[in-house]
């Protein structure tokens, strides 16, 4: 005979089910179809199959912004896919590409992820359509965001730290938390750089439990933090610590890359791009 508690217990881990496969990244929620045009989904070969791997976003014809740390090796045969709301769905608007050349910027340090920007030139140019269109992204001298203002990132990254990923993609906003508090050694201490922003919305001190974490995870690396519309971060290392008070997703700046996205974006192919 089932008892009482063990109809309790049943009944809350339904619940727990229900919450972390609908509310996505880290207490998000499913965005509208194509109400992020610009969104991409770097995928690598999985049997005869395409499995969903990073996040990127379209900043020019051709041209998807990422993070290193997604392909630090090489492209080696991953595809770029546009136009998509849902990862398993055919969808009329879906966009796939090779990747015509890969790179990742040359001071990358895999140890703390300073300088985790690239750049991905497809195979060709993509339809423009109400699903797929560029993002403007915040230059050199443009305002970036302060701390406890809201911004926004969106990814098909974990639903949680057990590592549940959403087949459509999920969008939350945050807030920038002080440069200052994410240099503290409790924090992330000497591995946070000038480059780098740091963004998340946990638990209000004092705290008025039950509070939903919102943070970005695994598998939104390389996709965009928006500020008012614009593209101001690339998520880097969101995926370590999801949700923690103390481990904010991390952004790399991209107003810091403004010379090296020009110049990066105008050379011709050659054999200065990495290998893919």
């Amino acid at each position: 005979m089932v008892g009482k508690k063990d109809l309790l217990v049943v009944a809350a881990l339904f619940v727990f089910a229900l919450i972390s496969h609908t509310e996505g990244i880290i207490g998000g929620r499913e965005a509208a179809p194509q109400s992020r045009p610009y969104m991409a989904s770097i995928q690598v070969q999985e049997g005869e199959n395409l499995k969903h791997e990073c996040g990127g976003f379209v900043i020019a014809d051709q041209w998807v912004m990422t993070a290193v740390h997604c392909m630090p090796t090489g492209a080696n045969g991953r595809k770029v896919v546009l136009g998509l709301h849902s990862l398993s769905e055919p969808e009329e608007t879906k966009q796939t590409f090779d990747i015509l050349e890969l790179h990742n910027h040359p001071n990358f340090n895999s140890i703390n992820y300073d300088n985790d920007i690239a750049l991905i030139k497809l195979d060709r140019p993509f339809n423009t359509s109400e699903a797929v269109r560029a993002v403007e992204y915040l230059r050199a001298g443009g305002t970036n965001p302060g701390t406890d203002e809201e911004v926004e990132t969106a990814g098909w990254g974990s639903l949680d730290d057990l590592g549940s990923r959403p087949d459509k993609i999920q969008e939350v906003v945050v807030e920038v938390v002080s440069s200052a508090r994410c240099r503290r050694s409790d924090y992330f201490g000497r591995k946070f750089t000038t480059n780098m922003m740091c963004a998340h919305k946990v638990c209000p001190d004092p705290c008025d439990k039950p509070y939903k974490k919102e943070d970005s995870c695994d598998g939104d690396s390389g996709g965009p933090l928006l500020f008012n519309g614009i593209a101001v971060g690339i998520t880097s290392n969101g995926g370590k610590k999801c949700g923690q008070i103390k481990k904010p997703g991390i952004y790399t700046i991209i107003s810091h890359y403004t010379e090296w996205i020009d110049n990066t974006m105008a050379l011709q192919p050659s054999a200065t791009s990495d290998q893919i």
